[in-house]
């Protein structure tokens, strides 16, 4: 029996994160009695430390949020293609031969959360925001539409990065004005990667008929623009669907046990925002 038992998710700002009660769940769901998950307060400047001073024996792996998905890739052993893809690592698996490993389980959550409400190929789809998650759902979108992604965005320097990161994967990226976002709506499916209130405007500006909406956000929920798509009749999928689908794949990198106990951490990620 391996002797790896600890797991932790490391950031800053950490305190927020639901990660220690889904794999709490999941630890429990297989029955892995012995196993820990813990989080931690670790900040850019304070990672490689962190990592120097890890019995790795112990250690099956780590989740890592804000601001370190891009600061631990100098750090590892090897990435996987999918990280490299959004230069972004969700994941470190510290492997029985002493390596470190780097994978982004968001992208391929994304993917599988809508698969399980019956998405799996779009002809358009559109992308609300620039930042780190709107590249994984990009390289998402890259695998499941067939035409144009949209993305709304901010400023002219945004916009480049997006049509760069597209060509890199593949995929068509048209770029378009932030003030226009309520446009996005009409397509078959749109991803909104914005902070807290940024799409609040849109919601009054919907076309009649909005497509599915995947709103990465999960506290509050709904917001404003899910609420709004919700009560017109589309499909609507919210931050706690990606979370606990990219969390899924990450029990199963840690544990080597599969499939991932989806059920036990999403029931453990509804009853943590309850009480929130």
């Amino acid at each position: 029996m391996t002797s790896k038992h600890r797991a932790a998710v490391l950031g800053s700002p950490i305190a927020h994160s639901l990660s220690p009660d889904l794999h709490r769940a999941a630890f429990a769901a297989l029955g892995l009695d012995g196993w820990r998950y813990d989080r931690f307060e670790v900040d850019e400047a304070g990672l490689p430390g962190f990592l120097a001073g890890l019995d790795e024996a112990e250690w099956a792996g780590l989740s890592l949020t804000m601001p370190l998905k891009r600061a631990v890739i100098p750090l590892l052993d090897e990435v996987s293609a999918t990280a490299r893809s959004v230069d972004a690592v969700n994941t470190v698996v510290f492997t029985a031969d002493g390596r470190r490993t780097g994978d982004n389980t968001d992208v391929p959550g994304l993917v599988n959360a809508l698969r399980e409400r019956g998405i799996t190929e779009v002809p358009e789809a559109a992308v609300l925001g620039a930042g780190a998650t709107a590249s994984s759902a990009l390289a998402a979108l890259a695998q499941i539409c067939s035409g144009e992604v949209t993305v709304y965005v901010r400023s002219p320097e945004r916009a480049r990065e997006m049509a760069e990161l597209g060509e890199r994967l593949g995929v068509a990226v048209r770029t378009a004005d932030w003030a226009r976002g309520a446009e996005a709506l009409a397509r078959p499916l749109t991803v909104s990667t914005t902070p807290v209130g940024a799409t609040d405007g849109f919601a009054a500006a919907l076309p009649g008929a909005p497509g599915a909406l995947f709103d990465v956000l999960y506290h509050p929920w709904p917001t404003a623009l899910a609420a709004a798509c919700a009560e017109r009749g589309a499909t609507v999928l919210g931050g706690l669907d990606l979370l606990v689908h990219q969390a899924v794949l990450q029990s199963e990198a840690f544990t080597g046990r599969t499939p991932g106990p989806l059920a036990a951490m999403r029931e453990a990620g509804e009853q943590a925002l309850a009480g929130q």
